[in-house]
């Protein structure tokens, strides 16, 4: 992988806010070419800086009207009850950010839901039927403040 410059990282902050700025744009705004700039955007992907490009909508708008945070405790930590509960929490949709975290829950899950009814069902399928989960707790987002998953270029390491 190659060191990431001071015009990878402007290429990198542009593309997190906006995907969809065409190479020509970005080249004009810091000083490159568009050959130049797309280049850079399919090396930092080989390198797997740009993990994928998504398209972000608007969950209230498509009748998810219901964010919860949830905290789960096993009973155990070993390998293959983690690697079990990881898989049941991948297959879930309504999962949209899943933490292995230390302190007093061993998970820290970001659930989407339509209603309370919806996340119920899905408490029942995931946590309360399953035998490992000693305990959750769940807190319902009344309304967002930060939602993103953008990296400060400030934090990036330096070339």
């Amino acid at each position: 992988m190659q060191p990431i410059d001071d015009k990878d990282k402007k290429i990198l902050d542009a593309l997190q806010t906006d995907a969809s700025v065409p190479a020509e744009t970005l080249g004009e705004q810091i000083g490159l070419s568009t050959t130049s700039v797309q280049r850079r955007i399919k090396r930092l992907a080989s390198d797997r800086v740009i993990e994928r490009q998504a398209c972000l909508l608007s969950p209230e708008k498509l009748g998810c009207g219901l964010r919860c945070v949830v905290g789960i405790e096993l009973d155990v930590e070993h390998g293959d009850v983690l690697a079990r509960f990881r898989a049941l929490l991948e297959r879930e949709p309504r999962v949209q950010q899943s933490y292995y975290v230390t302190g007093e829950w061993d998970f820290i899950v970001i659930v989407l839901a339509r209603d309370m009814d919806d996340y119920e069902a899905m408490t029942q399928r995931l946590f309360i039927g399953n035998p490992h989960v000693k305990r959750f707790t769940t807190n319902v987002v009344m309304k967002p403040h930060i939602v993103g998953l953008q990296v400060p270029m400030e934090l990036a390491a330096p070339a």
